[in-house]
């Protein structure tokens, strides 16, 4: 049988995993695939010998292109197995990185967000929570850890403009812990998970342990976010965005997935959406 996996795990180097996401076309998170994350959670959680895990993209485009929200709203459930999994990953005694290349929105985005550490390409690396301007809310976590990493303000920035952020600017908000040159990043992630692999698994864990009490979410601030994209999903509004957003290129590979943030504001008010209807 063929392997469907949507994730390829390479254990050959002692205390490290490096995880590679691939989902042709463009990367899309499904059901499935937050599924086979909770499998692969489980997996790194039961490995005594790991200390590092690296999740990294196939596609150079897309590191994560979003949630396919048709599927996810037709297993409501996969949301709080995602919340199980973010948690699990930012309380795991391994250290989690997200080396970043391509599109980085929604759900992606907030897989980044739940690493412990993020480094991105400068030139190819693109940041987005655009649920906003389709009549959502950010429902995985990006509500939680955006204010407690680039504060309220630029959190409220990125959260309801919905526009796309290069990583010059991520750097700068304290998005992601550097942004460097695409030739460097393979080079300077390598050498960071090496230097991490020497150490001591229990003592990089309590270290872990301790700086968490300052800065993860809780289960309950995260479910009023998936509780809250939920509400506006049904909203009548938010389905007429989403129509629209179907017939112009959505999951596919097109101009619309590599440019999400910009087409956003061509929307305008939804068919049907009162004026004086405020945002979700």
């Amino acid at each position: 049988m063929p392997d469907t996996s949507q994730f390829k795990t390479d254990r050959t180097h002692a205390g490290r995993w490096t995880i590679t996401f691939s989902n042709p076309p463009i990367n899309m998170f499904g059901p499935t695939t937050i599924v086979e994350l909770g499998a692969l959670m489980s997996d790194l959680e039961a490995d005594p010998s790991v200390k590092v895990v690296v999740f990294q993209s196939a596609n150079p485009d897309f590191f994560v292109a979003h949630l396919d929200v048709t599927k996810a709203a037709e297993r409501p459930e996969v949301l709080g197995l995602w919340r199980d999994f973010v948690l699990r990953l930012a309380t795991a005694p391994v250290v989690s990185i997200a080396k970043i290349r391509g599109r980085t929105r929604g759900i992606g985005n907030e897989l980044a967000l739940a690493c412990d550490m993020r480094f991105a390409s400068r030139q190819n690396a693109v940041f987005g929570n655009p649920e906003v301007g389709v009549g959502l809310v950010p429902g995985g976590g990006a509500m939680e850890w955006l204010p407690r990493l680039v504060g309220r303000s630029r959190a409220l920035e990125i959260v309801l403009s919905g526009d796309d952020f290069d990583a010059d600017i991520a750097e700068r908000y304290g998005w992601v812990n550097r942004a460097l040159d695409d030739g460097d990043l393979d080079t300077f992630v390598e050498t960071l998970v090496r230097r991490l692999a020497s150490f001591d698994r229990e003592t990089l864990a309590a270290a872990k342990a301790q700086v968490n009490r300052f800065g993860t979410p809780t289960a309950s601030e995260i479910q009023s976010s998936v509780d809250l994209f939920f509400s506006t999903l049904a909203s009548p509004s938010a389905q007429a965005r989403r129509a629209k957003v179907r017939s112009i290129g959505y999951g596919v590979p097109s101009d619309f997935e590599l440019n999400f943030g910009r087409y956003l504001p061509s929307f305008g008010r939804s068919e049907g959406e009162p004026a004086n209807t405020h945002a979700s």
